[in-house]
């Protein structure tokens, strides 16, 4: 007996410095951050930042991996089904993981087939539209679509995107009809409205603010309760006569399910370590968002609460896949 709890204790101890060894030896080669988008829109964005700073905290390089296409579907796929050893990673947001999987079919199931590291960055939209549109505000905007039903187009990163429903949302709250334009990715659907193929669409503030300030775009609203100190002179959906517009967006970093907890623990310790530094905060804010950081368990608890608020959303709005 004496022998057999000598044997138990060792074998305990092997699998605990097992696991600290695995912890502090990772990463010993450099890790790939999918981003389900198209370079130039939000996710892009904020996974480059991060992938600059915790890339430089973790002693190795994280590559990002952009893997477009079906409404974020085809690179959340990708790294569901990837070796869970820590080396693949995904810097995903509230479209992929929330709003997708409940409106068209996807492959993979945002809960179980993934394991929360921590939420990255928190923002909202800003609604933007072509100089030659007619409409400098929501309520010249709202006239104008209900005096042409139809004939407005509005972009978006594809249906099912966030940018999709945001917009289905903004028709619904104004009971007006646009014209769904997707493309694949916010970068895309952006570059389609400077150059007037488009329209109009709800951006990030982060990707609009360029050419905001270059008046390639006009912004007619904010979808947050107060305006950006980017775009100071951009009144809140709220401020221009129209509630229930109130909708954010996140990031977040995941792994594919059953990568080992202790790898979970460094990556989380260390996003909480970045979100804490000057430099990485200005950078983040500098795109329109906050740090936005939690527990793992935390941030599963959220994600969950969200495709519950979101389900109400896009079922009461009687919002489907084109």
């Amino acid at each position: 007996m004496r022998r057999l709890i000598c044997l138990l204790a060792g074998s305990l101890l092997l699998a605990a410095a097992t696991a600290t060894f695995a912890q502090q030896s990772y990463p010993s080669r450099p890790v790939r951050a999918v981003v389900s988008w198209a370079p130039g829109g939000a996710a892009d964005l904020v996974a480059r930042v991060v992938g600059q700073k915790l890339g430089e905290q973790l002693g190795q390089q994280l590559v990002i991996d952009n893997r477009a296409g079906a409404s974020g579907a085809i690179g959340t796929d990708l790294a569901a089904k990837s070796a869970p050893d820590g080396y693949t990673l995904l810097v995903g947001g509230v479209s992929e993981l929330v709003l997708n999987p409940q409106i068209v079919k996807v492959p993979y199931d945002a809960v179980r087939d993934f394991a929360a590291v921590s939420p990255l960055a928190f923002g909202y939209y800003v609604l933007v539209v072509h100089p030659s549109l007619p409409a400098k505000s929501v309520k010249e905007l709202i006239a104008l679509a209900k005096a042409r039903p139809g004939e407005i187009n509005y972009a978006s990163g594809g249906t099912g995107s966030n940018l999709s429903l945001v917009a289905e949302l903004f028709k619904t709250t104004a009971e007006i009809n646009m014209t769904h334009i997707p493309y694949k990715g916010g970068g895309p659907a952006s570059m389609a409205v400077i150059s007037g193929e488009s329209q109009a669409m709800f951006s990030t503030i982060a990707s609009s603010l360029p050419f905001v300030n270059s008046n390639r775009l006009v912004a007619l609203a904010l979808t947050g309760p107060k305006r950006s100190s980017l775009l100071p002179k951009v009144p809140t959906f709220a401020e221009s006569g129209l509630s229930g517009m109130d909708a954010g967006l996140w990031f977040a970093l995941l792994a594919p399910a059953g990568t080992p907890r202790e790898i979970i623990a460094r990556l989380n310790a260390e996003v909480i370590k970045l979100a804490a530094t000057p430099d990485y905060r200005a950078q983040i804010e500098k795109l329109g968002f906050e740090p936005f950081t939690s527990s793992p368990e935390k941030f599963s608890a959220f994600m969950k609460a969200e495709l519950g608020t979101w389900g109400k959303v896009i079922k009461a709005a009687g919002i489907k896949a084109n």
